[in-house]
């Protein structure tokens, strides 16, 4: 993920040291980053992502996000997805069927964003591939 921060500085012709005081970021946070020790909160992500006018999907995944915003989810295929995501992050919040965890620790709640970011491209990408296998030859 810090790879792709790394080619908007180049792209950009910046320093992490701008783009930190620029963007209300602090220096501890892109190195921390950097170094692999943690990942900004999504609050952070969102500051670098708008410096540079990129969306976070693209600043954490590299992917050009225009295809998926092509791929003929309908008004109501949004809401559906909202709707899933809402309770699946209110279970993981209330600790249902347990808590969430990794390797034994459980997340923590600065983190919960960022799964609550990738669990919703799960659903945006399970979404459109269902609705090409399902139906193929409807219109979307």
């Amino acid at each position: 993920m810090y790879e792709v921060f790394e080619q908007l500085l180049q792209k950009h012709n910046v320093t992490a040291y701008k783009v930190a005081k620029e963007a209300g970021v602090t220096q501890t946070a892109l190195s921390n980053w950097k170094s692999g020790r943690s990942t900004p909160t999504t609050k952070t992500l969102k500051k670098i992502a708008d410096y540079f006018g990129v969306t976070v999907d693209y600043l954490m995944s590299g992917k050009d996000e225009t295809k998926e915003k092509n791929s003929g989810l309908t008004t109501r295929d949004e809401k559906d997805i909202a709707k899933d995501l809402n309770s699946i992050m209110e279970k993981l919040r209330n600790g249902e069927d347990g808590p969430a965890s990794f390797e034994g620790t459980d997340i923590p709640e600065d983190d919960l964003e960022l799964f609550a970011g990738q669990i919703e491209l799960m659903l945006r990408r399970l979404k459109a591939i269902n609705k090409e296998k399902y139906n193929p030859h409807k219109k979307k």
